[in-house]
């Protein structure tokens, strides 16, 4: 299993940062069913005010490549993403045409 820890804004309006928490409260089963199929046995979002931190854990076998590739041919995710994109806003360093951005890992504490 791998883990990895993302970040993304939302447009700063609380309207539209209340309609992205709706729509996860609710998120289309086929969305679910394409990150099961990538590798993705757990997923977690958190909020502070506009900031996104999402969690993921992964199987050994998951790439972000092959994701991409899966969401890109997958008609329902696309349109899923087209929706969330009318919400959300690139954080200001993240390489054009990105939205998550992978964080780096600065300290990690074990008891």
């Amino acid at each position: 299993m791998n883990r990895y820890c993302l970040a993304l804004d939302l447009k700063d309006d609380a309207s539209l940062i209340a309609e992205y928490d709706r729509y996860h409260q609710e998120v289309w089963p086929s969305v679910l069913d394409s990150l099961r199929d990538c590798g993705i046995v757990e997923m977690k979002i958190y909020r502070t005010g506009n900031r996104l931190t999402m969690l993921i854990t992964t199987t050994d076998d998951f790439s972000f490549e092959r994701k991409k590739q899966m969401d890109e041919s997958n008609p329902e995710v696309q349109r899923w993403e087209t929706l969330m994109s009318t919400l959300q806003q690139r954080i200001p360093w993240a390489e054009p045409g990105v939205k998550w951005v992978l964080l780096k890992e600065v300290f990690s504490f074990t008891a």
